[in-house]
């Protein structure tokens, strides 16, 4: 008898949470019906709104995000220019360089820092949402309800990351 291969499927979930704040769900589930339920409950016990899909994803670009050790933009700029790289952002902050650039410039991106510099060590190394706004929350129910809320939703096993804007 041979064992049955289980189909996954990814799965979007948009929404407000506490404090307004936008949130995507990214799920990977055999199971869309138990997965919608159980991405719901964080929604409907944090006083938050799960909303239609698209409804906040327009407001985060979807970027490759390499970060390292450095301070000079402009060198990091040049070698990626260079490589024929479109990319969206280079910012230098407390000695790290972050690298931004579209999802799908990534492996380009990433294969000319390499070649540019010699034994680089990429501490963040992603392909992510950035929120194009920033929200505060600042209400300390507001702050409880989303560290409930994002607990709930690691605790949901269908949930592979959880985007948002506070």
């Amino acid at each position: 008898v041979q064992g049955a291969g289980e189909d996954y499927s990814p799965a979007r979930y948009e929404g407000y949470g506490p404090g307004n704040c936008m949130v995507i769900v990214d799920c990977l589930t055999d199971n869309p019906n138990r997965t919608i339920k159980d991405v719901r409950l964080p929604f409907t016990k944090t006083d938050s709104k799960i909303g239609t899909p698209g409804c906040v994803a327009h407001m985060f670009d979807h970027l490759a995000v390499l970060g390292f050790e450095g301070d000079d933009d402009e060198v990091v700029l040049e070698a990626l220019m260079m490589a024929d790289v479109d990319v969206t952002d280079v910012e230098v902050e407390d000695g790290k360089v972050s690298v931004f650039a579209p999802h799908t410039e990534y492996y380009k991106a990433k294969t000319a820092l390499e070649e540019a510099f010699e034994g680089i060590n990429f501490e963040v190394d992603e392909i992510t949402f950035v929120p194009q706004v920033h929200t505060d929350i600042t209400d300390p129910d507001d702050i409880a309800n989303f560290e409930k809320f994002i607990s709930m939703l690691d605790d949901c096993d269908d949930v592979q990351n959880v985007y948002h804007n506070a």
